[in-house]
């Protein structure tokens, strides 16, 4: 687990990052400003913290390797990708243009971007094939992977995860970004398959249940995931779709919604001046 300094330091990590993400989202223009947000305290920790990963050399073969599943957050990666100074600052403005660096779901022409994602469920299996590939070539390479619970209705994760079990792949960590809502409502309300941890301890897991927006919570759960020998671990992660935007916070509308003018200076004045609560996330 991080101690108290650098948990100061991710929690500001995040901060910048999700100015990263409103100012990629701009204003008048469609972005998965929700699903992004919700997972930033992860993606910080993941880069900031735990990874191996030199950002002067982003195909150092010695690199852990990080996937969005549900690659229409890929707004959090290009944010952490910029604050590693990965990526130049001004492409925050030009997301998806037309023959631009950065797309709407992650793309291997982008720098920093491992693998091509975004259609649902397809994630989790590169990762757990890049995971089996480190263990036939004996590298001790670990790989992590974020998905959305409405993306885990999703057959193929399922799939893919026998395998991982199967193949006892203690190299992989699976984090679900459990923000209970999905592109037109309640995740509940459209495809409930419910009951997380029975689930990923049945398909073989080591669970682990955290608030993810806990910073300390973050880190002690990837602490312990890399002690975990002969099987996966699935990190179970409540957080809140929107965080760190008070307008936007548990709205299924900003999934992919737009933002005026004063809903994009409000959101950046909200982020410019944080206060964190006790538990490690923003007050919005």
């Amino acid at each position: 687990m991080g101690n108290a300094a650098d948990i100061v330091k991710l929690k500001d990590v995040a901060r910048r990052m999700r100015l990263n993400i409103v100012e990629m989202m701009g204003v008048g223009k469609t972005g998965h400003l929700g699903g992004s947000m919700s997972c930033a305290d992860i993606v910080a920790a993941l880069y900031f913290y735990k990874m191996r990963y030199d950002p002067n050399d982003c195909g150092w073969e010695g690199r852990d390797r990080f996937l969005f599943s549900k690659g229409h957050a890929a707004l959090a990666q290009y944010a952490a990708l910029t604050e590693l100074g990965v990526l130049d600052r001004q492409f925050l403005t030009t997301v998806k243009q037309y023959g631009g660096v950065l797309q709407g779901h992650p793309d291997v022409h982008t720098p920093g971007v491992e693998a091509n994602t975004g259609s649902l469920g397809q994630g989790v299996s590169v990762a757990v094939g890049m995971a089996l590939g480190f263990k036939l070539d004996k590298r001790d390479n670990r790989v992590f992977v974020i998905a959305g619970d409405g993306e885990m209705a999703e057959g193929q994760i399922w799939e893919a995860l026998m395998a991982a079990d199967f193949y006892r792949l203690d190299n992989l960590t699976v984090i679900l970004d459990k923000n209970n809502l999905q592109a037109t409502g309640k995740t509940k309300e459209r495809f409930d398959i419910g009951r997380f941890s029975e689930k990923f301890v049945s398909f073989g897991a080591y669970t682990i249940k955290i608030d993810g927006h806990d910073m300390g919570q973050i880190t002690g759960a990837l602490d312990e995931a890399e002690t975990v020998k002969g099987r996966y671990t699935a990190i179970i992660a409540e957080t809140v779709k929107g965080k760190g935007v008070s307008f936007a916070e548990n709205v299924a509308g900003f999934h992919n919604g737009m933002l005026t003018r004063e809903e994009y200076d409000r959101a950046m004045a909200e982020l410019s001046a944080p206060a964190c609560d006790s538990d490690g996330g923003l007050n919005a």
